[in-house]
Order: C-alpha cells, then structure tokens, then sequence
C-alpha cells in the first residue's frame, strides 16, 4: 500500500480551466502541449499559489518538492530573504528609469570579475535574448552567414535556433544552419570546407543536455580540440550557458572545461528568479557589441540588477557548485538505490547539479512516464524528459524525503507492471 497518498486537484483543474478560456493551451512554454508534460494530466499541478525555498504549492494546497527550479532560475531557493530584500530596496528607488541606474554598472562590473572570459556585459531579459545577441555579434564581426550546432541542439526560441518542421518557421529561417555530432571534428572541418569557410560562430551548450536521451558530459580535451578549430579557422566560439550558468563553474563553464569561450550566454542563475539575462564577452569583440541595434523596454530594469549581485555574491560565498555536486550526488545515489529496491535501473546522467533521469528498463520511456507522475502525484515534482536541477535551499532532510516519495512510487509502478522485466 502506498505510503503517500495520492494529490487532488479539483481546485488546480477549475483555474486551468478558467486559464484555458484566456490563454493559448492554458498554459505554455515548456508546461505546454508542444512539449508534453501533462501527461496523464491529473497527476500534475497545473497552477501554482506560492512557493519557498526549495518548494512550492498548488491551488489545491499541496506541497511540492520542487526538483525543477522553475526550470532553472531558482539557484538559491524561492524566496531567498538576502535576494528579495536587495530587490526591493533598489525597487523603491526606482526601477525602469529613462537612463540606466548604477546599479547596471555595478551588475557589469560584478560579472567581468567573476566571468573569467567576460570583459564586457550586455543585458536582456531572455536566454533567446542572449543567444540571439550572440549570434548577432557573431555574424557582424566576422561578415558570415552560417552557424554550426552541434546534434540535439537547443538555445531558444527565435526562428535562427529553431527547426524547419516547427509551426510558423520558414526555410529561409534557418537556411543558415548546420548541424553536426557533438565534437565531430572531422564533421567541423568538412562543414567548413563546404562553405568555403563562410560560418560565422559555432554556438553549443556546454555537455549535451538534451531530452529524451541520457545526457552525455563533456571533456576539457574535446573541448580544447573545438577551441582550436575556431581560432584556425576565425569562428566564434559562443557558449550558451543559460541552463549550466554558475551551476558548475561561478567562472563560466568554459572555465570549468578549461578553455575560453569568445561570447558566454547567461539567464537562468543569474538573478535567483528575476528577469534578467546577459552576454558577456572578449575585448576583440566590444566595438562590435556596441554597433548592434538590440535592445527591449525593460531590458535596464534596476531591480533585476540588484537582485543579481547578490544573488552572484551569494553562490561566491557558498561555493554553489561544490554544494550542488554533493546534494546533486547524493540525491541521485538515493534515487538510483530507491529504483534498484523494486527491480528497477534507474539510470543518472549529466551533472550532478543538472542531472537527468530515465528508467532503463523500458526503452519506450513510457515506462518512466509513469513514474514520474506517481512521484509528482505525492509532492516530489520531477519530468519525464528534461533535466532536473539543484538549489541551494535544499536540505538532507529534502533529499531524504524525495527519495522516500520515489521509492513509493516505485513500489506503485512494480506492482502495476509485473510483466516487466526487473533488475
């Protein structure tokens, strides 16, 4: 017998509903339909009322342990008092301003003497923001057209960084594209030659995070080897690093990789949660920077600034990398033992501060589907096909129950499926 009881959701379901009648899907992004995360969609909370520290709550009031982290943003915790506190000050201050507050100074200042390849910072409010800035600047310096991704790619939502097959994107949106392996250099330099050299920037995450199949680390030697090639051949090198940003590295995770990217593109730890996002670069390319017309109405807000530096001076003083490696391992150990209990494989790749998930004993995923909803269905908010992360509020107390709910769930999932074959 389960020993968490199942949620209900008839309040959650009655705002979704309402959300429905307003808004495309209810709601989207990756909670949305293109991705497929409500599945089955009873399981799930579908709009939230509040959240602390490594948790949040439905409209029905049940507590989740939130392994998502919004997706990223919550680096520290929800509701981090030091960050919340920095905000509001600078908030009653003053916030969007005809000209730029201090503070956008101070934000740059921080970020060039922590980013270990930053000697400039450039401000948005999306990680597409950052990327497309990136790519910008890229094609601008180098007076080419075409940019390498490397397999399983993603890095947002403008039109450049989509797929030909995607709703509303033309052809000639991504005419400029070309897709290789990850750190095929034979590939790398075949492309190259194809083109007659005209590609302007290779943009790449730094490990293969990808959904839908066991994420795949990379190695400072592979790396160096890229490095090498884009200095040959005068490619630049942009690391998007807005879901690994200050999660491995406070420097930067080309740093943790041991090169140097020329562009690095951050978002989602940056601010704890408030809406900000930067490219930091190399000096050769600062007067390109500046010539770009590439700029939103908020993009200098203050109070997103003061909330970084904070948030940035804070990751510095608890050392966030090493503290999401230790929880992020222990966790997964517990995961991985929970599993094994009830004859399951379940399989950890990535980081551990980023790691991802999937039964491996049903090569359909259907399978882990499954599990997981029973997991969220008893307040351990975990998905199915995307990675997972760590934040600095979580406790071993919060480690210990997620791996508690797990191993329930797991118990549910073998006594509904004995025809499955067990470990």
């Amino acid at each position: 017998m389960s020993r968490f009881p199942e949620y209900s959701h008839q309040k959650s379901r009655e705002w979704f509903d309402r959300a429905l009648k307003v808004i495309p899907s209810g709601v989207y992004g990756h909670l949305g339909p293109s991705e497929g995360l409500f599945l089955p969609l009873d399981k799930w909370p579908l709009i939230s009322s509040k959240a602390e520290g490594t948790y949040f709550w439905d409209m029905d009031g049940n507590k989740y342990l939130d392994f998502m982290c919004a997706y990223g943003p919550n680096v520290l915790g929800y509701n981090d008092p030091e960050i919340d506190a920095a905000a509001l000050e600078q908030l009653k201050l003053g916030n969007c301003v005809t000209a730029p507050s201090y503070k956008m100074v101070e934000c740059a200042e921080l970020l060039c003497d922590t980013v270990d390849t930053a000697d400039w910072a450039f401000f948005m409010k999306n990680g597409t923001d950052a990327t497309t800035f990136s790519i910008m600047c890229a094609r601008a310096f180098t007076g080419k057209k075409k940019i390498v991704f490397f397999k399983g790619y993603y890095h947002g939502n403008d039109p450049w960084a989509m797929k030909a097959d995607y709703p509303g994107i033309l052809p000639e949106d991504v005419a400029n594209n070309i897709i290789v392996p990850w750190f095929d250099m034979e590939a790398l330099e075949k492309a190259y030659s194809e083109t007659n050299g005209d590609i302007a920037a290779i943009i790449a995450q730094p490990y293969d995070h990808g959904n839908f199949y066991d994420n795949r680390v990379s190695s400072h030697e592979e790396w160096q080897r890229v490095r090498d090639f884009c200095d040959k051949h005068g490619i630049i090198l942009i690391f998007d690093d807005v879901r690994t940003g200050f999660r491995l590295d406070i420097a930067g995770s080309d740093h943790f990789y041991g090169i140097k990217a020329d562009i690095i593109c951050f978002c989602k730890a940056l601010a704890n949660g408030y809406n900000m996002s930067a490219a930091c670069g190399r000096e050769f390319l600062r007067a390109t920077a500046s010539s770009l017309s590439f700029t939103g109405s908020y993009w200098m807000s203050a109070m997103p600034f003061a909330a970084c530096i904070a948030t940035i001076n804070k990751m510095k003083r608890l050392d966030t990398p090493t503290l999401f490696k230790e929880k992020g391992t222990k966790l997964c150990e517990g995961l991985k033992a929970a599993g094994r209990e009830h004859g399951f494989e379940l399989k950890v790749s990535g980081e551990p501060a980023l790691f991802y998930l999937r039964i491996a004993n049903d090569d359909s995923l259907m399978l882990h589907q499954e599990w997981v909803a029973e997991c969220v269905s008893r307040g351990l908010f975990i998905t199915s096909h995307h990675n997972h992360f760590i934040n600095a509020a979580l406790t071993d107390q919060d480690i210990r129950l997620a791996v508690d709910i797990a191993e329930d769930a797991f118990s549910v999932i073998a006594q509904r499926h004995p025809e499955i074959k067990k470990i």
